[in-house]
């Protein structure tokens, strides 16, 4: 069917049938159902959150200059071992999306407004891909380096008008019994951190959970039980702070040990598995403009990417797919005569942004900051350079964007001058409108298309896995 008469048929309908989000795709493509079912058990849906393409290609390049090898994302490329689309990211309210519409259209194959999670603008609540799945007989789960409560896992497993309502999130989630969560966000579990006082880890519990709060914990669970993992208050440590820390590294497991864990315990399940894996973190650090930050989370989320195509080459019924939500704040390696030296520098970092700016005080002295700075990314900033950042402790300066910047930090200051000693730039930092890398892995990715709509993905997988829409 050509494009513009299946626009006439969706738009105006064909008498009074009511087609699903699937039907549409499956006239849209001009792909059978049937013959697009591929000998698919299994998906893992790996989303580096807020990745633009300046992310992958220096995360790449950073691997590349100190080891040799590029990064596992863009070795798939290179060996043309997947098949590659861009797609368009954009939400029902914006041509620039948010995590939780980005998520949601995915999740539901619907574009919705920012800041919902699988909500119709009349308020009509859409099926979650997960609980499609789940109730297809799957086994399902998420696991992210932010609040498991954040907005892209939930966009797979609930409905809600408000992505920022984590408390309540949490309940829906206790209610549809996944089978795997695992990420951070005490504060959203813990009787002494919520405001109703509601202990969710003893709910879970009761429901049968396997609940954990440290790495050790969770590399010694066995697999029999459904899984809450819950293992910092707010999102996981950042991965350059994580690897600089002993007692970070042996409390907190990694991205690549979630994913890990996650696969173990829900891939002898008979009628196989669907999960999505969130770098969650590689967004806050691309809207801090922090260069430590965004590379080494890129690359802590490319250690998952090997950990989903081992296991896809193992297992020959798994599709792998790899994309981002959005682009965030577009990053990139600027000319200039010292850039090779400069970028090599970040090999060096010990901490990120957040770690130098958070233990910095109006009472400091400019050589403190120096030291602290040197100690961290392992280069000297001048007096004045840290005078200006030490003004903006003693004026008290605010930044409008408190969800990723509660405490107020002068994170772009920082990122202004440590581009002097980076090369990378920053257009701003906020989301931004680029459409998106997508990529797969496995049975049923010869049939991906060079551009696709967002909402597609999520017909794309039910088809793929031979599940129809089960929205009722």
């Amino acid at each position: 069917m050509k494009r513009r008469n299946f626009f006439r048929i969706g738009l105006f309908g064909v008498g009074a049938t009511v087609l699903t989000p699937l039907d549409l795709f499956s006239q849209e493509s001009g792909l059978d159902k049937k013959s697009f079912r591929s000998k698919v058990k299994n998906i893992i849906f790996l989303v580096s959150d807020g990745m633009s393409s300046g992310t992958l290609n220096m995360a790449d390049m950073q691997l590349f200059r100190a080891t040799g090898k590029g990064s596992n994302w863009l070795n798939l490329y290179r060996e043309n071992k997947v098949s590659r689309a861009l797609m368009d990211m954009a939400s029902a309210s914006s041509i620039v999306t948010d995590s939780a519409a980005a998520s949601s259209s995915w999740g539901c194959g619907y574009r919705v407004d920012n800041g919902k999670l699988n909500m119709g603008r009349k308020e009509e609540p859409f099926t979650p891909i997960l609980q499609k799945f789940k109730k297809a007989g799957k086994k399902v789960g998420c696991v992210t380096t932010v609040q498991i409560t954040h907005a892209t896992p939930a966009g797979f497993l609930i409905n809600s008008n408000s992505r920022g309502s984590m408390e309540s999130i949490a309940e829906m989630y206790l209610e549809q019994n996944f089978d795997v969560l695992l990420g951070g966000g005490h504060e959203v579990f813990s009787a002494a951190k919520r405001k109703d006082s509601k202990d969710m880890y003893s709910g879970f519990v009761q429901r049968g959970y396997e609940v954990v709060q440290n790495r050790t914990d969770l590399m010694k669970t066995k697999n029999k039980k459904p899984l809450l993992g819950v293992f910092h208050e707010g999102g996981l440590p950042y991965a350059l702070d994580q690897k600089s820390s002993v007692e970070l590294m042996n409390k907190v497991p990694t991205l690549a040990e979630m994913t890990a864990k996650a696969i173990d315990n829900m891939k002898d399940h008979p009628a196989g598995f669907v999960m999505q894996v969130e770098g969650g973190k590689v967004d806050w650090a691309a809207h801090a403009n922090d260069v430590g930050g965004v590379i080494f989370d890129q690359i802590a989320f490319d250690e998952c990417v090997k950990v989903a195509i081992d296991f896809a080459d193992q297992n020959k019924e798994t599709l792998v797919i790899l994309t981002t939500d959005h682009g965030n704040s577009n990053p990139g390696l600027l000319y200039g005569k010292e850039v090779n030296t400069n970028f090599d520098r970040i090999q060096n970092f010990k901490h990120t942004n957040e770690w130098i700016l958070n233990e910095i005080s109006p009472n400091d002295t400019a050589d403190q900051v120096i030291k602290r700075i040197d100690y961290a990314n392992a280069y000297k900033i001048s007096n004045e350079e840290a005078e200006d950042i030490l003004k903006y402790y003693r004026v008290l300066e605010k930044k409008e964007d408190a969800l990723y910047n509660y405490k107020q930090l002068p994170f772009k200051l920082l990122s202004e001058i440590q581009k002097k000693y980076t090369s990378v730039g920053w257009i701003g930092d906020n989301h931004s409108a680029d459409f998106v890398e997508l990529a797969m892995y496995g049975p049923g990715s010869e049939n991906l298309t060079a551009f696709v709509k967002n909402t597609d993905l999520h017909n794309f997988m039910l088809m793929t896995a031979g599940v129809d829409d089960l929205s009722k």
